[in-house]
């Protein structure tokens, strides 16, 4: 949904309601876990957060207020969504001077423990979205050295509009992964 002012909160509620029933604009639900599909376009992106399991507790309060979405020209509807299977959440983001909002459903959650101890999800496309594909974010503990990673995988595809500004959509793609690490710095306390 394309609109030439922020969207309003009620425009938002009706759009989030409107997604309730959609299905996944995608086949390959879930496939965030091992590989991407082929024919999918695949960003892979991962920095070191910090060190210590007080930093790692840290990314993962950050991941369950969805921290990774703090940026200027970008806004996620509604940073208090818990995260779990099923939430559907709108990004509404502000670009060539006018607004698009895309709808996404948590897929899976991620909760492992051991040696590299996960916490994350991953969210996948709703037919109301620019591209089609699923998008990972976990954050990690590696107990041998301590260090703690963000790590953020997606695969896409773009749709109607998104598809003739392919070199455009691909530029919002890198400026997403590149601002999303720098919010999980900040809200990690490092950069």
């Amino acid at each position: 949904m394309f609109c030439f002012t922020r969207p309003s909160p009620e425009a938002v509620c009706e759009f989030l309601a409107a997604q309730k029933h959609q299905q996944f604009s995608y086949g390959h639900v879930g496939a965030s876990r091992t590989e991407a599909p082929s024919g999918y376009v695949v960003d892979h992106h991962r920095i070191q957060l910090g060190e210590g399991r007080i930093a790692f507790e840290r990314a993962r309060n950050a991941i369950k207020q969805w921290k990774m979405f703090e940026m200027t020209w970008l806004e996620l509807f509604s940073p208090d969504t818990p995260i779990a299977e099923g939430a559907t959440v709108a990004v509404a983001a502000s670009h060539l001077g006018f607004w698009s909002l895309n709808a996404a459903r948590i897929v899976y959650t991620i909760e492992e423990h051991g040696v590299i101890e996960r916490y994350g999800f991953a969210y996948g496309t709703l037919p109301d979205h620019a591209e089609m594909g699923e998008e990972r974010f976990t954050v990690e503990f590696h107990a041998g050295d301590e260090t703690v990673w963000y790590d953020l995988y997606a695969f896409s595809r773009p749709r109607r509009l998104a598809r003739m500004a392919f070199p455009y959509t691909r530029s919002l793609q890198k400026k997403f992964a590149c601002d999303s690490k720098i919010a999980l710095q900040k809200a990690v306390g490092r950069g």
